[in-house]
């Protein structure tokens, strides 16, 4: 038997403004990220983006929606328009193609209405799974051409992590210990042998987390926020009961954290720090399997290791994290990535084009 596709046209695009009521709306949707939590929205709101959220529902049973979206504005200086960002969303059942199409719809409506030069969205659709690609989801390849079709592009700039590896929690710790490189399982050991305690933090422990991580970001070499901006995501987290630190030590003394964050069944290590001192007792091993140990206790069902190569290989800025990550020997999952829909094509192509440009000719007369 053949049933008729869902018909959403009844269906209602409106602002919700009870942090209760959005969050059991986001509970109810599947592909909902803690990116799209209220507290997240909260947080962005202090740091030079407003949130605004929406929910699809229709009239007789507008308790349950049928999708959801939190999106970032930013308003571009000197210009009288924005820009519209929805981080790891819309959150919606991205199996019903009608589903997906309103959800578009109203979203290339909001941008043209709010006068963006473009919308962002990057929800966690799975293109393929595995290192190279090995299981593809045709879901995700019928998306892809739904937006090219509607005039989305894949966009220049992925804000978040385009690729992941995520762990499957649903498994017993022997088994999941079993499944690991014998180089971590043998560095997990090496750490307990030599002294390495992890221990849960607390607020208290932010600022001296946001000091390694000071650490790591300048013995690794990558850019990092003001110190204020990671103490006030981490607060604001932790505020919502979402955040967990764990912090890694030997004789007393920290070494290394990691800054965990819960959503629904998921476990995400989101930010991780460590300084220079007794690196060869593997503290970072025992920290991942220790996060991994409490997140499995707390019922979650999956640990996502926040971020993965866009290319395999040593070209890829993420190659050393990556080589890391691939001991613990948990599933690489390529997304959709982030894509735009713009609004004013003209001023999108001098926002992405032109605008880096000169910018960059102004960082380097700066330097001379």
């Amino acid at each position: 038997m053949i049933f008729p596709e869902p018909d959403y046209r009844a269906s209602t695009f409106k602002v919700e403004t009870s942090p209760a009521i959005w969050g059991q709306a986001l509970a109810r949707l599947p592909i909902a990220h803690a990116l799209q939590s209220w507290a997240w929205g909260a947080f962005k709101s202090r740091w030079e983006w407003s949130a605004t959220r929406y929910t699809l529902t229709v009239a007789e049973n507008s308790s349950n929606p049928l999708a959801a979206a939190q999106v970032l504005k930013r308003n571009v200086p000197r210009l009288p328009y924005c820009i519209l960002y929805v981080p790891k969303g819309p959150a919606l059942d991205y199996n019903d193609k009608p589903l997906r199409s309103r959800v578009l719809a109203e979203l290339e409506k909001m941008a043209r209405r709010e006068k963006a030069i473009f919308i962002k969205i990057d929800p966690e659709v799975v293109r393929y799974w595995g290192v190279e690609k090995e299981r593809p989801n045709p879901r995700g390849a019928q998306f892809v051409e739904e937006l090219q079709k509607r005039g989305w592009r894949f966009s220049d700039d992925q804000i978040q992590f385009r690729n992941t590896v995520e762990m499957d929690l649903t498994r017993s710790e022997e088994d999941l210990l079993a499944a690991m490189k014998s180089k971590t399982r043998y560095n997990i050991r090496l750490a307990e042998r030599k002294g390495i305690v992890v221990r849960a933090g607390n607020p208290a422990d932010f600022p001296l987390i946001a000091q390694m991580y000071t650490e790591t970001a300048v013995r690794d070499n990558f850019t990092i926020r003001p110190i204020a901006y990671y103490l006030d995501a981490w607060q604001t987290f932790h505020d919502a009961g979402m955040c967990q630190p764990l912090i890694a030590e030997f004789e007393g003394t920290p070494i290394a954290a990691v800054i965990l964050i819960r959503f629904g069944d998921k476990v995400i290590y989101m930010y991780g720090a460590s300084t220079h001192r007794e690196r060869k007792r593997m503290p970072n091993y025992l920290l991942q399997w220790e996060a991994i140990r409490r997140a499995k206790a707390q019922g979650c069902t999956t640990y996502d290791f926040w971020g993965a190569p866009t290319t395999f290989d040593e070209t890829d800025a993420l190659w050393g994290v990556w080589r890391f990550k691939a001991g613990f020997n948990a599933e690489v999952v390529h997304t959709i990535g982030a894509w735009d829909y713009a609004a004013r094509p003209f001023w999108y192509w001098i926002y992405t084009s032109i605008m880096p440009k000169y910018l960059e000719f102004l960082r380097s007369k700066n330097n001379t």
